[in-house]
C-alpha cells in the first residue's frame, strides 16, 4: 500500500486534505492510504483523517511513501521537506484538478501545492515546494524560486522573478515587468498583504502599502 502525508494538520493543512483526496481519488491506480503527520500537540483523527508522528508514518508498513508539506514558512517548509526525503519519503504535487488552471509550458516543481482557483497561465518557471493559496495566479514568463508562498488572492503578472523563500501575502499585486526589466522579489522578501508592488524589493525586504514601500521606511515616518 501507498502512504500519502501531508504535513501539518493546522489550517492550511486542513484546507490542502480534502484537494489531495480529491486528486488521489481520481488520479491512483494503487491501494493507498492518506494521512496527517504532524509532532505538535494535535491528535486524530482530524476530519477524518488519521494524525501521526513522523517517526509512526515510517514505522507503517508501505510499499512506498509520499508526502506534502502544509507549512507556511518557507524556511520551515525546506527543513520538514528534507528530513522526510532524507528518511525515504517522496514529494508528490498537490492540485486542484477540476478547480485551477495550467495552461502552456509552465514547468512546474517537486511538492507544489496549487489550491482551488488557482491559475498559472504559460510559459511559467516554479521552483520545488511552491504554495498558491485559493485565487492565486502565476502568469505568464514569471520564475518562481524555492520554497515560495502564495496567500489567498495573490496577483503574479506577467515576466516577474520571485526569488526563494519569498512570502507574498493576500491580496498582493505584483505590477507586470519585461523580458528585459523583470520585477524582480528578492530572497526572504515579504510583501505584505493588500501590497501593490510596481517595481523590485530587496532580499530579505518587507513591503506593505499602495505602492508598496520598504516597512522600515514607513517605521521611521517616510
Amino acid at each position: 500500500m501507498h502512504i500519502y502525508a501531508i504535513v501539518g494538520a493546522g489550517g492550511f493543512g486542513r484546507e490542502v486534505m480534502p484537494v489531495a483526496r480529491e486528486m488521489l481519488a481520481q488520479r491512483s491506480t494503487e491501494p493507498y492510504r492518506l494521512v496527517f503527520v504532524d509532532d505538535g500537540d494535535i491528535t486524530g483523527p482530524v476530519n477524518g483523517h488519521d494524525v501521526l508522528t513522523t517517526e509512526a508514518f515510517f514505522a507503517l508498513d508501505a510499499s512506498q511513501r509520499y508526502f506534502n508539506v502544509a507549512i507556511g514558512s518557507g524556511a520551515t517548509r525546506e527543513l520538514v521537506a528534507q528530513r522526510m526525503i532524507d528518511k525515504g519519503a517522496q514529494p508528490f504535487q498537490i492540485r486542484a484538478l477540476a478547480q485551477s488552471v495550467v495552461l502552456d509550458g509552465n514547468q512546474i516543481g517537486e511538492g507544489a501545492v496549487l489550491c482551488p482557483f488557482t491559475t498559472i497561465t504559460s510559459n511559467a518557471k516554479i521552483g520545488r515546494f511552491f504554495q498558491s493559496n485559493i485565487y492565486s495566479y502565476v502568469a505568464h514568463d514569471c520564475e518562481i524560486g524555492d520554497f515560495v508562498t502564495f496567500a489567498p488572492g495573490v496577483k503574479c503578472n506577467g515576466s516577474v522573478r520571485i526569488e526563494d523563500h519569498a512570502y507574498i501575502g493576500t491580496g498582493a499585486v505584483i505590477k507586470q515587468g519585461t523580458p528585459q526589466r523583470p520585477i524582480v522579489i528578492g530572497k526572504g522578501a515579504i510583501v505584505g498583504m493588500g501590497a501593490v508592488v510596481n517595481k523590485s524589493v530587496a532580499p530579505g525586504e518587507t513591503v506593505v502599502g499602495n505602492p508598496a514601500k520598504p516597512l522600515r521606511k514607513l517605521g521611521a515616518g517616510s
